[in-house]
């Protein structure tokens, strides 16, 4: 009886002993799936930060102010700017001022990309010094600028951390070298003085007062190389007169940036007996030009037009031969590069600027390979 009884206690604990070894292997492969589903949680954070980070990257904004929106030129810069937004993947809002005198509505849009705090800021200035308490925030905030087309000169050390604009002192000095091996016979055989003019759009702006000063430079240069005299009259910013001079170059600038104030410069200066040729340092101007001899004549006759820029009314006046030739920029390039420099500077990235080109065309090779992308309508 009791080598019975101690049996069945010796079965029992056998028992309760592998009730207890299965007990813990339940604990244990609760914990292993426990820590399974811990990793899964983490993996599944890391994926959610990751595509968080992505759509950090996708939400950048720039925005751009520009130094107007209706002309052409900045409709062709706006498609640059949109296609390489669309490529990188951030949004751009594109603002210009009615007219490129409006100084005081440019600075408004200044001050709304501000508030808006974007990632970056492009900045073609109609004038800095009106801008300059709306770039000394956007660095103190920290927000690159990044200029376009003609800059923002005179800005603070360190607030513009790039450009992407044409050389325009060089496009200017390339008119002058292309308009002078059509005029140098004129000259050189003249028996009184003769005239040259000059149609700048303003005196403020880097991008027209380099073009105009690049032209008015290197055709003086030129000029004075054959042996002649130069005296530049007109406007103050350039003027240096000299009496009995061979040639004058006479710059016009209207008071208003406006179509009709443009072409009453352009009918002053066809209009004048010694006038052999006349230079118009960008779109809105060379637009005047044409327009003021549009009942004149003049032009691809007795006198001699040189325009800057493109646009339709340009381009025909070209293929048409009112106009014997005009330097374009790349607006389409200025517009991807300012994107793409904001973008880098945005991230971090070093940037520096980019000098995107121009090229002298006429009706015999507005229509090459290399010269017809820049010629927008």
């Amino acid at each position: 009886m009791k080598k019975k009884l101690l049996s069945v206690i010796m079965c029992a604990t056998m028992v309760s002993a592998l009730v207890a070894g299965c007990g813990s292997s339940s604990s244990a492969d609760t914990t292993t799936d426990t820590t399974t589903e811990t990793k899964t949680t983490t993996d599944a954070t890391a994926t959610d930060t990751a595509t968080t980070d992505t759509s950090a990257s996708d939400d950048m904004s720039i925005y751009i102010v520009s130094k107007g929106f209706q002309h052409q030129y900045w409709q062709a810069v706006l498609k640059g700017a949109q296609e390489a937004a669309d490529e990188l993947g951030v949004t751009i809002d594109f603002k210009g001022p009615d007219t490129e005198s409006d100084i005081a509505q440019q600075v408004q849009m200044l001050n709304n990309a501000l508030n808006n705090s974007p990632d970056a800021i492009g900045l073609a200035a109609l004038d800095t010094q009106a801008c300059l308490e709306g770039i000394t925030k956007a660095q103190q905030a920290g927000i690159p600028i990044i200029g376009f087309d003609s800059g923002v000169p005179g800005a603070p050390d360190g607030a513009i951390v790039a450009n992407a604009a044409t050389d325009n002192y060089a496009a200017g000095e390339l008119a002058a070298e292309e308009t002078y091996t059509l005029i140098k016979d004129k000259i050189s055989s003249a028996t009184a003085t003769v005239r040259i003019g000059v149609m700048n759009q303003d005196a403020t702006s880097e991008s027209i007062t380099n073009r105009g000063s690049g032209f008015i430079d290197k055709m003086k240069t030129l000029i004075e190389a054959d042996g002649k005299t130069v005296s530049i009259e007109g406007h103050d910013k350039w003027e240096n007169k000299v009496e009995g001079a061979n040639v004058i170059i006479d710059v016009a600038v209207p008071a208003q940036v406006t179509a009709e104030l443009s072409a009453i410069d352009a009918q002053n200066l066809l209009n004048k007996t010694d006038t052999i040729c006349i230079y118009a340092s960008n779109q809105h101007s060379g637009e005047g030009l044409i327009n003021g001899d549009a009942n004149l004549g003049k032009l691809g006759n007795s006198i001699v037009g040189i325009a800057f820029d493109s646009g339709e009314l340009i381009k025909s006046a070209v293929k048409s031969g009112k106009i014997a030739g005009a330097v374009t920029q790349d607006p389409v390039a200025i517009g991807r590069n300012l994107v793409e420099l904001a973008v880098k500077a945005a991230k971090g990235e070093a940037v520096a600027d980019v000098d995107t080109g121009c090229k002298w065309y006429t009706a015999n090779n507005m229509d090459d390979a290399d010269i017809a992308p820049n010629l927008y309508d």
